[in-house]
């Protein structure tokens, strides 16, 4: 009987209280660093902060996307009135105007399908090295199960979303570029037919996925509360118009992040949302604005173009929008993930 309190009295002495204040989240990339805030007391001034320091960083890229798009818009006026000469063959003007266009625009959306890609390792990375954190902090406060199923399904469907992305879609993109690029080109509807296939196989993975993800969050029963109606709304009708693909299902999980925020209380649960958004804000910036002005340059175009050199205009724009989609159901879904463990830390 004296061995078995003995054993007590050292098992309560060697016992350190865990608590989320006391758990230091990783440190951010070098890359994404710069995008900290410098005050992290304020969650809304904290994320106004990374805003604007991501906004001046990608100026250049924008002059940069806004000169290619220009220069995509003179190709195209200047193949308009090569169809006004006499004997000009409409099929030889629409392959020079395609091939034209193609050579614009493929070096600058390799350059992004890296970024994305890359973008998505780094979060994915970054989240394996914070939730095991927030794991510890919301099972050191009793909550040893549901910290257990969160981190077990996070890791799951990170670690599944991520190995699809970069085995899968990434290359899928190029293969649906150079479909896009030869149906323009020569005109034939079936390459178009498996332009618009590929395009559906890839949208579906990742709502499929989404569908998947969000049906545990629910299922898991973390994430409940109630907010701002007018406050959600708003939220998501932004997520659904800003990020192209998914944007309906991410708006649908919006709550989670919304209601979330007035949980962040700790060191490691700000540091770590602010990290996340770090890691994602610039690329995903950088990402939009080639997709809005090869939207804009579309639209444009589509006055004076043929209807093959504006669908290749079009079909660039929408690999931007999957790589847009990619990244973000990447970083929201780590978000929402923290989010659930924020709301079992007290």
């Amino acid at each position: 009987m004296k061995r078995i309190l003995i054993f007590f009295v050292i098992l309560t002495l060697l016992a350190i209280p865990v608590s989320a204040q006391d758990l230091t989240a990783p440190t951010v990339p070098q890359q994404a660093e710069r995008f900290m805030p410098s005050d992290q007391s304020s969650f809304l001034q904290g994320l106004l902060e990374v805003l604007r320091d991501a906004l001046l960083y990608f100026r250049p890229d924008l002059k940069e996307a806004a000169g290619i798009c220009l220069s995509i818009v003179a190709v195209v006026m200047a193949a308009s009135l090569l169809r006004t000469f006499p004997g000009a063959s409409e099929k030889t003007t629409n392959l020079a105007c395609s091939i034209a266009i193609a050579l614009l625009l493929l070096c600058s959306t390799n350059s992004l399908v890296n970024l994305a890609a890359s973008t998505v390792t780094e979060i994915s990375e970054y989240g394996k090295l914070l939730l095991p954190v927030m794991t510890a902090a919301m099972a050191g406060q009793g909550g040893i199960s549901t910290s257990a199923a969160l981190y077990t399904g996070t890791a799951l469907f990170d670690a599944l979303l991520t190995s699809i992305i970069e085995k899968v879609l990434t290359p899928m993109i190029y293969l649906f570029l150079i479909l896009a690029i030869a149906g323009s080109s020569v005109g034939e509807e079936m390459l178009k037919k498996l332009r618009d296939t590929m395009k559906w196989v890839m949208t579906w993975v990742l709502k499929t996925i989404l569908y998947i993800f969000t049906g545990f969050i629910s299922i898991t029963g973390v994430v409940s509360g109630t907010t701002d109606a007018a406050a959600l709304k708003a939220a998501k009708l932004t997520i659904s118009s800003v990020v192209p693909v998914v944007g309906g299902i991410l708006s649908d999980a919006s709550e989670a992040v919304l209601v979330g925020a007035g949980t962040v209380k700790n060191a490691a649960g700000i540091y770590g949302f602010f990290a996340i958004i770090a890691i994602w804000l610039g690329p995903f910036l950088q990402i939009g604005a080639h997709y809005l002005l090869l939207k804009a340059t579309g639209a444009v175009c589509s006055i004076f173009a043929s209807k093959e050199n504006t669908e290749l205009i079009r079909d660039f724009s929408g690999a931007m929008g999957l790589l847009l989609a990619m990244t973000g159901t990447v970083c929201l879904m780590l978000l929402i993930s923290l989010v659930c463990f924020l709301r079992g830390v007290s």
